[in-house]
């Protein structure tokens, strides 16, 4: 089931009927009042949702949604800058789309989210050994000093209070501690954290990779876990414990 929400009725509405055409379950919501209501009440998969809202916008209602419901969100945006885009991934959101846009570049990204959120939920469930057959998604993962808690998205030092992490950083973090030591590039980073391919120019893997340093290295400036490798990429400097 997928919510949209977005105060033009006509895109709204049109947006619904076309999706309704490619077997997928929609609701629709006017604004972040009628989307907070409704997300009470019914369980979603994926919610679109316009930055550019009366009342509560949409970067609002995207944390919110972020910090209560763990729900991949797609945001659509009138403005084609990189603060909007920037802002979007820093409160959670999954991938974002700049109005005008293809309904059939949308359905795309939304199958792909989707795909990457089943996947991403196989991989934990899928992690366990022969002799050990507990879930992963209810392990405790170690790096340094810090602990990673799978089931909450959140990390966390010994006495000290956990910090949540994004949906972008989170896989971000996962992917480096599935591959540690190893030098991964730009590429196949976006690749994992948002299976798009790396276009021209975009810097939003850098820029994850900047918001996940902040939490995680004394010294963002000096990063002791996420090395950056000239010409290559990024390569995570740390072996992994279970707890």
């Amino acid at each position: 089931m997928i919510l949209i929400v977005d105060d033009n009725k006509e895109i709204r509405e049109s947006l619904s009927e076309y999706l309704t055409n490619n077997e997928l379950e929609c609701n629709i919501a006017m604004d972040a009042v009628q989307a907070r209501e409704m997300l009470s009440k019914k369980n979603y998969d994926l919610i679109i949702l316009d930055i550019m809202m009366p009342g509560e916008d949409g970067l609002s209602l995207c944390r919110y949604i972020f910090e209560n419901y763990k729900i991949p969100v797609i945001l659509l945006t009138a403005k084609d800058e990189d603060t909007d885009k920037i802002i979007g991934l820093e409160v959670g959101a999954d991938d974002y789309l700049s109005k005008p846009f293809n309904p059939r570049e949308l359905l795309a990204r939304i199958k792909s989210v989707l795909r990457r959120t089943t996947i991403t939920e196989g991989v934990l469930k899928e992690k366990n050994t022969d002799n050990d057959k507990q879930n992963i998604k209810n392990q405790l993962l170690k790096f340094g000093e810090w602990t990673l808690n799978i089931d909450q998205q959140e990390i966390s030092k010994k006495s000290e209070k956990p910090i949540e992490l994004s949906t972008g950083e989170f896989r971000l973090l996962l992917a480096f501690i599935e591959n540690p030591k190893k030098i991964l590039s730009r590429d196949q980073l976006l690749d994992i954290v948002s299976n798009r391919s790396l276009a021209a120019f975009d810097r939003s893997i850098d820029n994850q990779i900047s918001r996940l340093r902040k939490k995680i290295e004394l010294d963002p400036k000096k990063p002791k876990y996420i090395k950056t490798v000239w010409g290559g990429g990024y390569s995570f400097n740390s072996s992994i414990e279970k707890e």
